[in-house]
C-alpha cells in the first residue's frame, strides 16, 4: 500500500525503516560511523559525512515527513537549533511577526540574539488575526505561529493567518510541538514550514533532545537543507534512533496523553484553589471552537492560575508526588513547572506580564498515568494549601 494512502499510526511505525539490506533488520539501524567512504572519486553509496547526512538520520526525516505531509524533513540537534536554522533564512532588515506567549527560548532568541544580527521583531496578541494585519510591514518576511502558545494555551486561526501573511509576499512558520501532527497538520492549512523540538512528543520519553524542520516546497527544502549542513546543526545518529524508536508509539502515547489531560481540567476547574485553567478542552475556553476545526484533539498541555500567588504554586509544587518539578514537556510522565522561574524566565518580567504570564501560574505536561491517579494527586495538592 502507497504509505500516502496509510493511515497515521501505520506511517508512524513503518516510516523510514528499510534501511537494512544486509540482515533485514526490523528496526533503522544505528550508523554512527562519522564518515563514510567513496567507491571512486565521483560514487558514494549516498553518504560522506555525517554531518551533511547519515542513514539513521534519513530514517527520523522520512518519517517525520510522512507524519506532517511534508515534501522533506531536517532533524536537528535540539528544538531551538530547528528555530536558529530557519532563522538564518532572512536577511538584515527583515521583519518578523510572532505572538507575544510564544516559549521563552524562542522569544530569547528572537528578541535578543538576532536583533543583533539586524532581524527585526513585532510581538503581537495572535489570537485576533487583526493584530498580525495591523503589524505588517513593507520589509515583513515571515509570520511565526505557534499553537497552541506555551504556557497559555492560546489558539492562533492558522488559515486565517496564512491568508494574511500571503496576501503581504511573507511565508509562515508553525511551531507544532505542543501537539504533534497526530493532533495538528499546519500543512493543511497553508503553513509553509513546520517545526518540532522532537524532545516532546514526538520521541515522548524524555531521553533526548532534537528538533525537526518540515517542508513542502522545494525551494525551502533545499534552503533548510543547506543551512543544517553548513551551520552544522544535524541530530546525532544515536539521538535519531531514540526518536525514530518514540515516534513509533506517538498515536497511542497522544490518546493515553489527552485522556488524563482533560480529565485533570476538569478538576483544575472546579476547584476553589484555582482562579482560571488554560486548557483548549474545556468548553470555557475562548477558542474552544477553533481548536475543536483545526485540530483533531486538545492535547495534553495546560497550565492554570492557582489562588494564593507564589506561596500557593510553592505548595502545590513540594506536596504533589505524581508530578515532578522540571522544564521540558511530551514524557510519558506528568511534569509541573513555574513559567516565572523556569521555562519563561528569559523574557522580561514586563514581557511575561503583557503576554498574561504571572506568580500564579503553573505549566502542567500530563503523562500517561491512570487520570484517576492523577486527578486525586493535583487534587490533595490543592485542598491543603
Amino acid at each position: 500500500m502507497d504509505s500516502q494512502h496509510q493511515h497515521f499510526e501505520t506511517r508512524s511505525v513503518h516510516s523510514g525503516v528499510a534501511k537494512d539490506s544486509s540482515y533485514n533488520s526490523v528496526i533503522t539501524p544505528i550508523y554512527p560511523s562519522s564518515t563514510f567512504y567513496w567507491d571512486d572519486l565521483q560514487t558514494t553509496k549516498g553518504y560522506d559525512y555525517t554531518r551533511s547526512g547519515n542513514p539513521t538520520r534519513t530514517g527520523l526525516e522520512q518519517n517525520i515527513a510522512a507524519l506532517e505531509g511534508g515534501i522533506d524533513c531536517r532533524a536537528t540537534c535540539t528544538g531551538m537549533s530547528a528555530i536558529t536554522a530557519v532563522l538564518h533564512m532572512f536577511q538584515p532588515g527583515d521583519h518578523i511577526i510572532a505572538s507575544d506567549d510564544i516559549y521563552g527560548g524562542t522569544y530569547r532568541l528572537f528578541a535578543d540574539v538576532f536583533t543583533r544580527q539586524g532581524l527585526e521583531f513585532s510581538f503581537v496578541k495572535m489570537t485576533d488575526a487583526a493584530n498580525v494585519q495591523a503589524a505588517l510591514q513593507p520589509n515583513t518576511k515571515c509570520v511565526w505561529i505557534e499553537t497552541p502558545s506555551n504556557p497559555l494555551m492560546n489558539i492562533v486561526d492558522i488559515a486565517a493567518v496564512v491568508e494574511i501573511a500571503q496576501s503581504a509576499g511573507a511565508i509562515t512558520v508553525a511551531d507544532n510541538t505542543f501537539l504533534s501532527p497526530y493532533l495538528q497538520r499546519p500543512f493543511e492549512f497553508g503553513v509553509d514550514i513546520v517545526l518540532h523540538s522532537t524532545t516532546k512528543y514526538i520521541n515522548g520519553h524524555s531521553d533526548v533532545v532534537g528538533g525537526a524542520i518540515v517542508t513542502r516546497q522545494k525551494e525551502h527544502a533545499e534552503n533548510v537543507a543547506y543551512l543544517v549542513n553548513a551551520l552544522g546543526l544535524g541530530c546525532s545518529p544515536f539521538d535519531a534512533w531514540l526518536v525514530l524508536r518514540g515516534v513509533k508509539t506517538l498515536a497511542p502515547r497522544m490518546k493515553a496523553h489527552q485522556r488524563g489531560a482533560q480529565a485533570l481540567a476538569e478538576m483544575l476547574d472546579a476547584h476553589p484553589a484555582v482562579e482560571k485553567v488554560y486548557y483548549p478542552g474545556l468548553p470555557t475556553h475562548p477558542q474552544h471552537e477553533l481548536a475543536k476545526r483545526q485540530q483533531k484533539g486538545f492535547g495534553a498541555m495546560m497550565s492554570f492560575d492557582v489562588a494564593g500567588g507564589r506561596p500557593a504554586a510553592e505548595h502545590v509544587f513540594k506536596t504533589a508526588t505524581l508530578y515532578s518539578l522540571a522544564e521540558s514537556l511530551g514524557g510519558v510522565e506528568s511534569l509541573f513547572e513555574y513559567p516565572e522561574s523556569m521555562s519563561h524566565a528569559s523574557m522580561t518580567l514586563a514581557a511575561r506580564r503583557e503576554a498574561g504570564i504571572t506568580e500564579k501560574t503553573i505549566r502542567v505536561s500530563v503523562g500517561i498515568e491512570n487520570p484517576d491517579d492523577l486527578v486525586a494527586d493535583m487534587k490533595q495538592a490543592l485542598d491543603s494549601i
